[in-house]
């Protein structure tokens, strides 16, 4: 399977995921101009152009984080990155997976766009902080991630949407828990690798 991605976007966390599965992971980098670095367009690739895309191993592409997210997880069964099919657990991460991608990952979106006026992004930022105040009331309890004791989807997805609060000035210091969770995520080998891997940290 071939990974489409670019540096730091959502793609990383399915990135994480082939790694924490122990799958092979053959990246292909994705330019603004929609050029991969071997040449490829892109847009042929996948007309929606945006990252992630897999190339699963039939050759046929699939996009959007979630579907991507879960079909690796379901590869790798015994990773326990996801619940088996029809259990009230999967139905719970699945649900967890899509408030991430629609209330956290899209919230983020307008604020990389230079265009965004100051108003709007503001609006954005105080729409983040109610999201994560939900995350922060979830991790009260003392679980290390998400849905329990156990890395899964969710927790890439989560980190990798997260590790955008910087660099666009969003801040997130009144949720100490949250901090703590993306620090615990951030040591994991798996992680480490992947952050390698793209250029986002300097190797060790």
């Amino acid at each position: 399977m071939k990974l489409y991605y670019m540096p730091g976007a959502c793609s990383l966390a399915a990135h994480i995921i082939m790694r924490e599965t122990g799958q092979t992971v053959e990246l292909e980098r994705v330019g603004r101009d929609k050029k991969t670095e071997h040449g490829e367009n892109f847009l042929e690739v996948t007309p929606k152009g945006y990252v992630p895309a897999l190339r699963m191993d039939d050759g046929e592409i699939l996009t959007e984080n979630i579907v991507v997210h879960n079909y690796l997880a379901d590869l790798k069964p015994a990773s326990k990155l996801a619940p088996a099919h029809g259990t009230k657990a999967r139905l719970r991460q699945d649900e967890l997976a899509v408030f991430i991608s629609t209330e956290i990952h899209k919230t983020y979106g307008p604020m990389f766009n230079p265009a965004t006026p100051e108003e709007a992004r503001q609006i954005a930022k105080d729409k983040l902080a109610t999201r994560y105040a939900m995350i922060e009331e979830m991790l009260a309890d003392g679980r290390p991630y998400l849905t329990g004791e156990n890395f899964a989807t969710v927790d890439s997805y989560l980190f990798t949407v997260t590790r955008w609060a910087e660099p666009l000035k969003v801040d997130l210091s009144r949720f100490p828990l949250l901090a703590a969770f993306q620090k615990r995520v951030a040591e994991r080998p798996a992680v480490k690798a992947a952050l390698e891997a793209e250029g986002l940290v300097k190797a060790a």
